[in-house]
C-alpha cells in the first residue's frame, strides 16, 4: 500500500462539501492514520510485513477503532494518528478472520469524532460511494460502486457478497467507505482489478459493515466472536483454468505437517469436488469445528494421493496481543 505522504487526489477527484448532504470535515476528521509494529518471529510477519501503514475508522464515542484486521494481527505496538495532530497508542482488541474485521482500543483521548454506521446496501453498483482514507480531503476519493459480490481469498477468507468499487485508493487498508448520507458502509480490504466499463483497471474492495453489528459486542467482551472458531489448512490455495492449487503452505501449519506441497492440486474435499475457490473452503468449514480432521484428495505429478489434514484453529499460531 502506498505510503502516506505529500501526495493529493486531482482536485475533481475529491469530494466538496457543496457537493455531499452531510459534514464532510467530519467524517474526514474520523479517519486516522494507523501504524503497527509486529515482531520479526511473528507468525504472519514473512506475508504482512513487520511495518503495517493503513487505516482505522472511529466508529464509537469513546473513540473505539475499527480497522481491517491484517493491520493488527501479532502487533507489538500500534499508533494511531489523527487529522488534528493527536498521536496516541492503542492497543489491538480484536480481530476477527471470518470478517476480517479488527478492532483498537486508543489508550487516550484522539478527539476525533465517531463516523456513524450504515448498511452496504446503501451503495449500489452504479452509484456513487466515497473513499477515505487519512489526510484529510486531499485523501478523499469520489468512486463508482462497480460490483457487489462473492469474494474468496486463498488465505481461507469467504465474504458472501463483497463491494467493489473504481477507481483505485492507494491507501486502502482500513479505509472508509461512505454513503451518500455520510454512514459507514464498509472498511477497504484490498487492490482489484476489475472490469469498468468495458476496460480492465484498479479498484479496491471493502468488507460491508453489516457484518459488524452481530460480532461486536462479543468482540469488544471476549475479543473475538460468539461462534466456534473454522477449522485452518494453512493452505493457500488458488484457483486456475478450474482448478483448485496449492499455491504454498504455512510452515508449521496443518497442511504443511500433513504433506501437503506447492503445487498440489485439490480434487476433493471429503469426497466431493469442489466448484470453486469459495465452495472448497466452504466445504471444510461444513466439517466441523477447529480441529476437526479434513479428507483432502490431492493431485502431484500425475499421482491421486489421500491426505488427512488435522485442522487448527488460526488463532493458536499468532502472538497475542500484550496487555498494557
Amino acid at each position: 500500500m502506498a505510503d502516506i505522504g505529500n501526495w493529493a487526489f486531482p482536485e475533481n477527484l475529491q469530494p466538496a462539501p457543496e457537493e455531499v448532504r452531510f459534514d464532510l470535515a467530519r467524517a474526514l476528521d474520523a479517519v486516522l492514520m494507523l501504524r503497527a509494529e509486529v515482531p520479526e518471529d511473528a507468525f504472519t510477519a514473512q506475508i504482512l510485513g513487520t511495518e503495517r501503514l493503513g487505516n482505522g475508522v472511529v466508529i464509537e464515542d469513546d473513540g473505539l477503532v475499527l480497522t481491517i484486521g491484517y493491520l493488527i494481527t501479532e502487533a507489538r505496538s500500534i499508533w494511531l494518528t489523527g487529522n488534528n495532530g493527536a498521536v496516541i497508542e492503542g492497543h489491538p482488541l480484536a480481530y476477527d478472520f471470518a470478517t476480517g474485521f479488527g478492532l483498537v482500543q486508543p489508550l487516550g483521548r484522539l478527539g476525533a469524532p465517531a463516523l456513524v454506521r450504515g448498511s452496504a446496501r446503501a451503495c449500489m453498483p452504479g452509484g456513487g460511494a466515497i473513499v477515505i482514507g487519512y489526510g484529510g480531503r486531499e485523501h478523499a476519493l469520489k468512486a463508482e460502486v462497480i460490483d457487489k459480490r462473492e469474494f474468496a481469498g486463498y488465505w481461507e477468507y469467504v465474504l458472501d457478497e463483497a463491494v467493489f468499487t473504481a477507481p483505485a485508493h492507494p491507501q486502502w487498508g482500513g479505509s472508509a467507505l461512505v454513503d451518500a448520507d455520510g454512514r459507514l458502509a464498509g472498511i477497504g480490504s484490498l487492490l482489484v482489478e476489475e472490469a469498468v466499463h468495458g476496460e480492465q483497471m484498479q479498484g479496491n474492495m471493502f468488507v460491508p459493515i453489516d457484518l459488524l453489528e452481530p460480532i461486536l459486542n462479543d468482540l469488544l467482551t471476549r475479543g473475538q466472536a460468539g461462534r466456534a472458531p473454522r477449522p485452518w489448512l494453512g493452505m493457500y490455495t488458488t484457483e486456475s483454468s478450474g482448478q483448485m492449487v496449492v499455491a504454498g503452505v504455512a510452515p508449521g501449519g496443518p497442511a504443511a505437517r500433513a504433506g501437503v506441497r506447492q503445487g498440489d492440486i485439490v480434487l476433493e474435499v471429503a469426497g466431493e469436488r469442489p466448484a470453486g475457490l469459495a465452495a472448497l473452503f466452504r466445504r471444510i468449514w461444513r466439517l466441523g469445528p477447529a480441529g476437526v480432521e479434513v479428507p483432502l484428495t490431492l493431485a502431484r505429478k500425475g499421482a491421486t494421493l489421500q491426505v488427512r489434514v488435522r485442522s487448527g484453529d488460526r488463532g493458536d499460531f499468532l502472538k497475542k496481543p500484550q496487555l498494557h
